[in-house]
């Protein structure tokens, strides 16, 4: 899609395109009233109400309406073509205010090819294997309907790849020898694709039935109920008055939105509609203004908890906790924000932005750091009493706890009502021509009550330890009571009527529930699209000639073959949406690159190529001459829209670095981080990593630098995020220990240390090879009273493993299916040929952080020195 625009639009007369950019982007272009409304709309909040019940505990409470996991995915598919043929235009030039009589026709097909599966379940699981005429009929006209739903809502080209897929099964025996296969027939291939769940109605769409929808809805309605305004306000506030304020606005809103929103889009959208005039204003430029809104912006996919469904499709992928995918996630986004924001304050000092407006009352230094210092531990101290009181009331109260703790949770929630009725409604725009600082305390007192949610959500992951899903339905109860009760209670308590409030709060909720099922249907196509191009490399058996393809292109080199998968990433993400980008690559190229790795005696953690995959799909949505985030910017900034997303590459560099950097060094995913003194040195250095690449980039510190001064940035860089390469060639990393010891060294391991082995053995084809694997062992459980080698037995048979020691040799007798040992490439029947271990009497690789911080000192007052003009002017860096 492209959008132009004419030089110089204001923006709020562009209200309505940008509006409806977001609508044929995220929801379909299609606005009709009548019975095709109607419709639209009930059938969009019944689909949230089928969704909330399936994550709810009531089906198993009251035995009733209880769906397996097949049948949900196809009610799910089902809805979702059914709702994508209303809701998106075949073409740009069909009618969008009525429905072509053609579109009920396929909308009710599709529904029904969708829903098969649920339909006729009873019948179709009495004859497995055995497909009927009109069980192929049905699934050869929904691939065809799947495929035209998904150009419509997803665009041309990720259907052109679902057609060319489907091709190959049937070209295979044509093909050259690297690709060929026996091919299959059409009921084969209809059979496989559309009756199992080896195709459509595979992982990804049981991930977004079982997570991505409840994610999907809770943003919506946070986003519905203000919370997105309350975070821009808060934003505004905070970082308004700063040297060049509107733009690290940008950076921290859409951090926090990415919490509320998971499309790049409608997060430009939204706050871009504000910060890119502002930043305009300030001096940044419109092609500036419009980068830093889509870096930002697009960046907000990366942040927990949401990730723009990421996080969910990976438990199922890598097959760790969700816990876990936020932890590893956490510090790399972060510090990708926090390179972000100091860009834009490099660009501030390099054009000579001054503030735009007051800061207020002139604090001092120390006044300013006493501020923020208050403020970081007041919050602390907030969080640590509501986890000790939760705790505490949970281990005295038994059984009672948990209505006692509703009772506590509503009388917060009434509480912050009323500190918010007692200050003014929060605008819902800011002045672009007059901006003015809100005042920032009670700025943030108004809104508190929308963290209640969030924290619900947050408690029930990492307390109680629920599902994603369940967690996810109990906050977005919480949300859809706040919604319905939170403006007559507002109304109540400023003495105003009630009854416009109420009617106003239910408004909102249903059409929240609404919109969330109107976001989810590109979604859920786009999920039952990727699930066809699996079912496709499954059937035809690609996956496993991709290993000897890339190692091909690549010549065994493992960082040549990153490159390689970050190219197809990144071509991949120009025709398609992220989500199903991620799917595709994390199928098709995750597992060749943790084999490869192995096989050149590198452990890559099966997480790290996850997030590197998807880090570069992100990254396509900034990328000319596609990116769509890109060109809703320039739509916004009146600026030429490739010239806008070349600007936005540069800024996101420090995004495209930090993939390589995590899969070479997992501690900065927070593998392997040993006590709280690693953690904060990990941290600090990583930082200080993203602060000095930005530098380098902009070829800014303190003042413009010199190619040598660039040059010492990058290595400082290097040194600060991938200090073991240094270390590794003072000392080896590990040192190597006979097979014979295995279990004695699995036994000693700490919980989830990671056991790392050389294995050898024979490959399907008749190959001898030789590679590095490795699995995290967890702990024994509970009162398990197990030593020795049954303590290691038990723990390896956790991961997946079954041993089996013969003499001084040790066999793997058996992986699990699906276990992070099967994930991580160790092989059945394959001889451990060593353990490797810590090596004892490596110095730690955090010395080498001292020259790192030394050359960055020596830079520093160097430039200091030259901005006070007393620098001799070396010849060297000058």
């Amino acid at each position: 899609m492209q959008i132009t625009s004419a030089p110089n639009v204001n923006p709020e007369q562009n209200n309505a395109s940008l509006e409806q950019l977001v609508a044929d982007v995220d929801r379909g272009g299609r606005k009709v009233g009548g019975i095709t409304g109607s419709v639209l709309f009930i059938g969009a909040v019944f689909w949230s109400f089928f969704q909330l019940w399936y994550a709810s505990p009531l089906p198993f409470a009251l035995n009733l309406g209880i769906f397996n996991d097949t049948e949900a995915r196809a009610i799910h598919l089902g809805v979702a073509m059914f709702l994508g043929y209303l809701a998106y235009p075949a073409t740009k030039s069909s009618p969008r205010d009525y429905m072509p009589w053609y579109d009920w026709v396929l909308a009710l097909v599709a529904g029904f090819c969708g829903a098969y599966l649920f339909l006729f379940y009873k019948e179709l699981s009495g004859r497995p294997g055995i497909p009927t005429p009109m069980d192929v009929t049905v699934a050869a006209i929904g691939l065809v309907l799947l495929l035209e739903v998904t150009r419509r809502a997803l665009g041309a080209p990720m259907a052109v790849l679902g057609a060319i897929f489907i091709l190959y099964v049937f070209l295979g025996p044509w093909l050259p020898d690297a690709l060929s296969h026996r091919g299959a027939s059409l009921e084969r291939m209809v059979s496989h694709m559309w009756l199992t769940t080896e195709g459509v109605y595979g992982v990804a769409l049981g991930v977004s039935v079982s997570y991505i929808f409840i994610f999907v809805l809770l943003g919506s309605l946070l986003d519905r109920c203000g919370a997105g305004n309350y975070m821009m306000q808060v934003s505004f506030a905070m970082l308004g008055h700063l040297r060049g304020g509107p733009a690290k606005v940008a950076v921290v809103s859409s951090a926090v939105n990415g919490i509320v929103s998971a499309s790049s889009v409608a997060n430009v959208v939204t706050g871009g509609i504000f910060t890119i005039p502002l930043m305009k204003k300030a001096g940044y430029g419109g092609i500036r203004a419009g980068a830093i809104e889509t870096a930002s912006s697009v960046n907000g996919q990366l942040m927990p908890p949401v990730m723009g469904a990421a996080a969910f499709l990976m438990i199922e992928y890598v097959g760790i906790p969700y816990t876990d995918i936020i932890r590893h996630a956490l510090l790399p986004a972060s510090i990708s924000y926090i390179a972000l924001f100091y860009i834009v304050h490099l660009e501030a000092l390099q054009l000579g932005i001054q503030p735009m407006m007051s800061a207020g009352k002139p604090r001092t230094l120390l006044q300013k750091l006493a501020g923020w210092g208050m403020g970081i531990a007041g919050s602390l101290i907030v969080m640590g009493l509501v986890y000790w009181i939760g705790v505490g009331v949970q281990a005295v109260a038994g059984a009672a706890a948990m209505w006692i703790l509703t009772g506590l949770l509503v009388a917060l929630y009434l509480w912050l009502l009323r500190i918010s009725a007692s200050h003014p409604d929060l605008p819902t725009e800011i002045s672009i021509t007059n901006p003015t600082r809100p005042e920032t305390w009670p700025t943030v007192r108004s809104g508190l009550y929308f963290l209640i949610p969030i924290g619900i959500l947050v408690w029930c992951l990492s307390v109680e330890q629920l599902s994603a899903g369940l967690s996810a339905f109990w906050a977005v109860v919480a949300m859809v009571l706040q919604m319905v009760t939170q403006r007559p209670l507002i109304a109540w308590f400023r003495k105003k009527p009630v009854a416009p409030a109420v009617s106003v709060g239910l408004s909102d909720t249903v059409n929240g529930l609404q919109e969330g099922a109107r976001n989810m249907v590109g979604i859920a196509i786009a999920c039952g699209t990727a699930g066809l191009i699996v079912g496709a490399i499954t059937l035809t058996g690609l996956g496993l000639r991709m290993t000897a393809f890339v190692e091909m292109v690549s010549m065994g080199n493992v960082l040549f073959m990153l490159f390689f998968t970050a190219a197809v990433c990144l071509v991949l993400g120009l025709g398609m949406p992220t989500t199903a980008n991620y799917i595709l690559m994390a199928t098709l190229m995750a597992p060749v690159v943790v084999e490869l790795g192995a096989q050149s005696g590198i452990v890559i953690p099966l997480i790290a190529v996850h997030m590197f995959v998807f880090y570069y799909g992100i990254m396509a949505d900034i990328t000319p001459p596609v990116g769509l985030a890109t060109f809703a910017a320039a739509a916004i900034s009146g600026e030429d829209p490739i010239k806008t997303g070349i600007k936005g590459v540069t800024y996101a560099m420090r995004t495209a670095v930090l993939p390589f950097m995590f899969v070479f060094n997992p501690l900065l995913l927070l593998i392997d981080v040993e006590g709280w003194s690693e953690l904060v040195l990990v941290v600090a250095g990583a930082t200080l990593a993203s602060l000095t690449f930005a530098a380098a980039t902009m070829k800014w510190m303190r003042i413009k630098c010199s190619w040598p001064e660039v040059f010492l940035l990058l290595l400082v860089t290097f040194m600060l995020f991938r200090p073991d390469w240094f270390m590794n060639h003072l000392s080896p990393k590990y040192e190597t220990r006979p097979a014979a010891q295995m279990l004695k060294i699995a036994a000693d391991m700490p919980d989830k240390g990671r056991m790392i082995v050389v294995i050898s053995g024979m490959n399907l084809e008749g190959d001898e090879l030789q590679k590095t694997v490795a699995v995290p062992l967890p702990g024994l459980p509970e009162g398990s009273t197990a030593t020795g080698d049954a303590a290691a037995l038990q723990r390896l048979s956790a991961a997946g493993l079954t041993m089996m020691a013969l003499g001084d040799q040790v066999q793997i007798a058996s992986v699990r299916f699906g276990s992070q040992a099967r994930r991580a490439g160790w092989e059945q029947g394959w001889h451990v040929a060593e353990v490797k271990i810590p090596n004892p009497s490596r110095p730690s690789e955090f010395w080498i952080y001292i020259p790192a911080l030394l050359i960055m000192t020596f830079m520093w007052v160097r430039q200091g020195r030259r901005m006070k003009g007393l620098d001799t002017r070396s010849p060297v860096l000058a």
